[in-house]
Protein backbone atom coordinates (compact mmCIF):
# COMPACT_ATOMS: atom_id res chain seq x y z
CA UNK A 1 0.00 0.00 0.00
CA UNK A 2 1.38 3.39 -0.94
CA UNK A 3 1.58 6.41 1.36
CA UNK A 4 -1.68 8.07 0.17
CA UNK A 5 -3.57 4.77 0.60
CA UNK A 6 -2.29 4.45 4.16
CA UNK A 7 -3.28 8.06 4.88
CA UNK A 8 -6.82 7.54 3.56
CA UNK A 9 -7.16 4.29 5.52
CA UNK A 10 -5.92 6.03 8.67
CA UNK A 11 -8.35 8.92 8.27
CA UNK A 12 -11.23 6.52 7.66
CA UNK A 13 -10.33 4.42 10.70
CA UNK A 14 -10.03 7.54 12.87
CA UNK A 15 -13.47 8.68 11.73
CA UNK A 16 -15.02 5.33 12.62
CA UNK A 17 -13.35 5.39 16.00
CA UNK A 18 -14.65 8.91 16.67
CA UNK A 19 -18.21 7.84 15.81
CA UNK A 20 -18.13 4.91 18.20
CA UNK A 21 -16.68 7.06 20.99
CA UNK A 22 -19.57 9.57 21.02
CA UNK A 23 -21.34 9.57 24.38
CA UNK A 24 -24.75 7.94 24.43
CA UNK A 25 -27.63 10.10 25.58
CA UNK A 26 -28.74 8.83 28.96
CA UNK A 27 -32.49 8.44 29.20
CA UNK A 28 -34.28 7.78 32.43
CA UNK A 29 -37.42 5.77 32.92
CA UNK A 30 -40.58 7.39 34.32
CA UNK A 31 -40.23 5.40 37.54
CA UNK A 32 -36.72 6.73 38.17
CA UNK A 33 -38.02 10.23 39.00
CA UNK A 34 -41.80 10.15 39.27
CA UNK A 35 -44.23 8.32 41.57
CA UNK A 36 -47.06 6.39 39.88
CA UNK A 37 -48.79 6.25 43.28
CA UNK A 38 -49.07 10.06 43.45
CA UNK A 39 -51.34 11.29 40.65
CA UNK A 40 -51.78 15.05 40.59
CA UNK A 41 -53.98 17.60 38.86
CA UNK A 42 -52.95 21.26 38.98
CA UNK A 43 -54.37 24.39 37.41
CA UNK A 44 -52.05 27.32 36.93
CA UNK A 45 -50.65 30.11 34.80
CA UNK A 46 -47.77 29.40 32.40
CA UNK A 47 -44.54 31.16 33.35
CA UNK A 48 -42.14 29.39 30.96
CA UNK A 49 -42.02 26.70 28.26
CA UNK A 50 -38.69 25.09 27.41
CA UNK A 51 -38.83 23.08 24.17
CA UNK A 52 -35.56 21.16 24.59
CA UNK A 53 -34.40 17.60 23.97
CA UNK A 54 -34.77 15.00 25.28
CA UNK A 55 -37.67 16.37 27.40
CA UNK A 56 -39.43 19.69 27.26
CA UNK A 57 -40.51 21.46 30.45
CA UNK A 58 -43.51 23.62 31.30
CA UNK A 59 -43.47 25.85 34.38
CA UNK A 60 -46.59 27.31 35.93
CA UNK A 61 -47.62 29.33 38.96
CA UNK A 62 -50.29 27.69 41.08
CA UNK A 63 -52.32 29.48 43.74
CA UNK A 64 -52.21 27.76 47.13
CA UNK A 65 -55.14 27.60 49.60
CA UNK A 66 -53.44 30.26 51.76
CA UNK A 67 -53.21 32.64 48.77
CA UNK A 68 -49.48 32.15 48.18
CA UNK A 69 -48.13 31.08 44.79
CA UNK A 70 -45.88 28.11 44.03
CA UNK A 71 -44.06 27.58 40.77
CA UNK A 72 -44.24 24.00 39.48
CA UNK A 73 -42.23 22.38 36.70
CA UNK A 74 -43.65 19.56 34.57
CA UNK A 75 -41.74 17.28 32.25
CA UNK A 76 -43.20 17.00 28.76
CA UNK A 77 -42.20 14.86 25.78
CA UNK A 78 -39.67 15.79 23.09
CA UNK A 79 -40.20 19.01 21.10
CA UNK A 80 -40.81 17.21 17.79
CA UNK A 81 -43.52 15.02 19.33
CA UNK A 82 -45.16 18.05 20.93
CA UNK A 83 -45.08 19.99 17.65
CA UNK A 84 -46.85 17.10 15.92
CA UNK A 85 -49.61 17.45 18.54
CA UNK A 86 -49.86 21.21 18.01
CA UNK A 87 -47.86 22.29 21.07
CA UNK A 88 -45.63 25.28 20.37
CA UNK A 89 -44.65 28.41 22.27
CA UNK A 90 -47.62 30.08 20.55
CA UNK A 91 -50.09 27.50 21.92
CA UNK A 92 -48.71 27.78 25.47
CA UNK A 93 -47.84 31.46 25.86
CA UNK A 94 -46.69 32.91 29.16
CA UNK A 95 -49.78 34.03 31.07
CA UNK A 96 -52.15 31.40 29.68
CA UNK A 97 -54.04 29.16 32.08
CA UNK A 98 -53.62 25.38 31.83
CA UNK A 99 -54.55 22.26 33.76
CA UNK A 100 -52.01 19.46 34.13
CA UNK A 101 -52.87 15.84 34.91
CA UNK A 102 -49.90 13.72 35.76
CA UNK A 103 -47.69 12.51 38.60
CA UNK A 104 -45.57 14.08 41.32
CA UNK A 105 -41.80 13.77 41.53
CA UNK A 106 -40.48 11.23 44.03
CA UNK A 107 -38.36 13.89 45.73
CA UNK A 108 -41.50 15.71 46.97
CA UNK A 109 -40.52 19.02 45.37
CA UNK A 110 -42.72 21.06 43.03
CA UNK A 111 -41.99 18.95 39.97
CA UNK A 112 -44.04 16.43 38.09
CA UNK A 113 -44.62 14.49 34.91
CA UNK A 114 -47.43 15.79 32.68
CA UNK A 115 -49.50 13.05 31.07
CA UNK A 116 -52.24 15.36 29.80
CA UNK A 117 -52.38 19.14 29.48
CA UNK A 118 -55.65 21.01 29.02
CA UNK A 119 -54.93 24.24 27.16
CA UNK A 120 -56.74 27.55 27.71
CA UNK A 121 -58.75 26.93 24.51
CA UNK A 122 -60.10 23.67 26.00
CA UNK A 123 -57.98 21.26 23.95
CA UNK A 124 -56.69 18.25 25.87
CA UNK A 125 -53.26 17.09 24.66
CA UNK A 126 -51.14 14.10 25.67
CA UNK A 127 -47.92 15.89 26.53
CA UNK A 128 -45.90 13.12 28.18
CA UNK A 129 -43.28 11.19 26.30
CA UNK A 130 -42.18 8.36 28.59
CA UNK A 131 -43.11 4.94 27.25
CA UNK A 132 -43.46 3.48 30.75
CA UNK A 133 -45.60 6.26 32.27
CA UNK A 134 -49.08 5.33 33.48
CA UNK A 135 -52.13 7.21 32.20
CA UNK A 136 -53.23 9.76 34.81
CA UNK A 137 -56.88 9.64 33.74
CA UNK A 138 -56.99 5.86 34.11
CA UNK A 139 -55.84 6.21 37.72
CA UNK A 140 -58.17 9.09 38.47
CA UNK A 141 -55.75 11.89 39.23
CA UNK A 142 -56.85 13.67 42.37
CA UNK A 143 -56.86 17.45 42.36
CA UNK A 144 -53.95 18.73 44.39
CA UNK A 145 -52.91 22.06 45.81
Amino acid sequence: MNMSGKLITGIFASGLLALTALPANAHHAFSAEFDAEQPIELKGVVTKLELVNPHSWLYLDTKQPDGSVKNWGFEFGAPFSLKQKGITKASLPVGSEVTIQGYRAKNGKEFGYAVTTVLSDGRSVKTGGAQDAPDAQARGAAPSQ
